[in-house]
């Protein structure tokens, strides 16, 4: 039974179960909504090589899990480095029938490579991800959707609060971020602070623990202030939604359908 108030849960909180069950798992808990994961080597429920057909089977299986799907978490490659065009804007378009298909209000994007140093300089790979984003944000308005960018992610080029600021300096304000509280904590960043720097350009929140220099903690085992996080982001007439994405590392795959009521009970009392 879906519990009020509660957050979504992405389906990288349930990474290591086929899509059907992990869906099938978060509904199970009592969560309503979900993130679908969409990210190579990190959450494989979606495949990398998309087809047509696989675009149709995925969103069978979302359709047939009763889940509203708020995003899906995807990536087209390191915007800041070449690539076939051709071949990203393939894979693009078929995201983006994917996210339209499961009814979903964005396809999030990452911001950059893997790696916290340039392929060319900074302000020239930070132009070439706006660019991308914004090439992105075209494409998905045709399919009814947004394109949002997580900004700061701590292992990618922008992976601090300063250098997503620089980004978003450069990119359109249609492209929403998505504050992950983990990412931000992890950088020495505060996400409180973030809301209030990005009001208005916040289009999504990823629920997660961390601590300086570490992203995989469950709520309650790191020093993210959910409490003033959920304070700002009220203060700056926030009216977007939140959800858990547990990729965490102290509890084992038995332990995480528990940990998961337990933050979102957590997060709904805040």
């Amino acid at each position: 039974m879906e519990r009020t108030g509660w957050p979504g849960c992405s389906t990288i909180s349930f990474r290591h179960l086929p899509l059907a069950v992990a869906l099938a798992v978060i509904a199970e808990c009592g969560f309503g909504e979900t993130d679908l994961g969409a990210l190579p080597g990190v959450c494989d429920h979606v495949p990398y090589d998309l087809t047509d057909d696989a675009v149709r089977a995925v969103a069978a299986e979302v359709a047939a899990s009763g889940l509203r799907v708020r995003s899906v978490n995807g990536d087209i490659g390191d915007l800041n480095r070449p690539h076939d065009e051709d071949e990203r804007a393939a894979h693009l378009r078929r995201l983006l029938d994917l996210t339209a298909a499961c009814g979903a209000d964005a396809l999030v994007l990452p911001c950059g490579a893997q790696s916290h140093e340039p392929v060319a300089t900074l302000d020239e790979d930070l132009d070439l991800v706006a660019v991308q984003l914004h090439r992105a944000a075209e494409a998905a308005a045709r399919h009814g959707v947004a394109i949002w960018v997580e900004a700061p992610h701590y292992h990618r080029l922008c992976w601090n609060t300063e250098l997503a600021a620089r980004l978003a300096d450069r990119l359109d304000p249609a492209v929403g971020l998505v504050l992950d509280t983990s990412h931000i904590v992890a950088s020495g960043g505060d996400p409180a602070a973030y809301a209030e720097r990005f009001a208005g350009r916040v289009a999504h929140v990823h629920l997660r623990d961390a601590t300086p220099g570490h992203i995989n903690h469950s709520i309650g085992n790191g020093v993210v202030d959910f409490a003033a996080t959920f304070a700002a982001l009220r203060a700056t007439g926030y009216q977007g939604a939140s959800s858990l994405e547990l990729e965490t590392r102290d509890v084992t795959d038995d332990e995480r359908p528990a940990a998961a009521v337990k933050a979102a009970a957590y997060i709904a009392g805040l």
